[in-house]
């Protein structure tokens, strides 16, 4: 059975295993939008052109790969994931090996774990990011996009081999990564005033149209517990409710009070029931989010929940859910 609160990672790791064993390491680490954050402070850009968790369809339109973050610029787009990796890193064959020592009072145990090698994989995700834009009818060149892996834990050393790749970006050279982004006043003059065919850069008109394309891409379903914890996924369904996902963005859970009148009522054998609101997606009014519809269900019901990096569907009860916000 599924446990919540080991499903809270705060990047998604290739290996569950590993996962596990540097889960202390990860409580020290940002978090992805706190990285965003500091992303958006070094390099100057608008939070516009800085995305997350985009998840890039395949040619077949099946295929969601996700890359963690998105930056358009107008030297060329810059797919980059990001790691939160401990340890001696090398690459092996086709995949890589993650060297990690856990130290405990009496001894030190040296463990090997084989992950996926993220250079291929956010290679691969780039160049489906650049054929979608192709078929969405905004053609890039290829050479304009910068597949990059960064890893942000001070504890994770590269071998000599990883570290001549330019698209591998240590924890000691992260700052000054983002704050090669900065443009200055001139380089902007320069930009606005030489054609793109001459400069080989990307127009602002093509950074437009890529900015109209990327806010349309999907990321994860997030659903937020009363305990305050998160989890990102799929969105699967729940038996009492009716969506329409394009006109719905988010579903607010009422709470079921233990000193209420529905709570006396199930001490008679009576299920207590929780209202569920949806809201319309879209921009917010001055009296904030329009509501689409509401529902009344059985607070056992289950809503059904595919947590990213699982491959079982899970069952949430209704009444521990906060919300559940939808993406595209």
């Amino acid at each position: 059975m599924l446990q919540f609160g080991n499903l809270l990672a705060h990047f998604h790791l290739p290996h569950k295993a590993y996962e596990r064993a540097q889960k202390q390491n990860l409580k020290q680490l940002p978090t992805l939008p706190d990285f965003l954050q500091h992303v958006v402070k070094l390099t100057g850009l608008r939070k516009e052109d800085v995305y997350c968790n985009l998840r890039v369809p395949d040619q077949l339109q099946t295929a969601k790969d996700d890359i963690n973050m998105v930056v358009l610029t107008g030297h060329g787009i810059y797919c980059m994931d990001v790691k939160p990796w401990s340890g001696t890193v090398c690459a092996h064959n086709q995949n890589w090996h993650v060297e990690v020592k856990e130290e405990d009072q009496n001894f030190t145990n040296t463990r090997i774990e084989q992950v996926e090698d993220p250079l291929k994989a956010v290679m691969r995700k780039t160049a489906q990011l650049c054929s979608h834009l192709k078929r969405s009818g905004v053609p890039i060149r290829s050479s304009l996009f910068f597949p990059r892996v960064m890893f942000l834990s001070p504890d994770c050393k590269l071998d000599e081999e990883l570290m001549k790749r330019r698209e591998l970006v240590p924890y000691g050279q992260t700052d000054e990564f983002l704050r090669s982004f900065r443009e200055g006043y001139m380089g902007w003059i320069s930009d606005a005033l030489t054609p793109s065919w001459i400069s080989g850069h990307l127009s602002y008109r093509k950074m437009e149209s890529v900015r109209g394309i990327l806010r349309k891409m999907g990321t994860w379903d997030v659903v937020l517990l009363h305990g305050g914890e998160q989890l990102k996924g799929d969105y699967q369904g729940c038996q009492y409710i009716a969506l329409d996902r394009q006109d719905t963005e988010t579903l607010e859970f009422s709470r079921v009070n233990i000193l209420s009148a529905e709570s006396l009522w199930a001490l008679l054998g009576h299920v207590p029931q929780v209202k569920v609101k949806m809201y319309k997606r879209g921009p917010h009014g001055w009296l904030g989010t329009s509501l689409n519809a509401t529902a009344t269900i059985p607070s056992n019901t289950f809503v059904i929940f595919r947590v990213n990096g699982e491959e079982a569907d899970a069952k949430i009860p209704a009444n521990i859910i906060h919300s559940i916000t939808l993406s595209i």
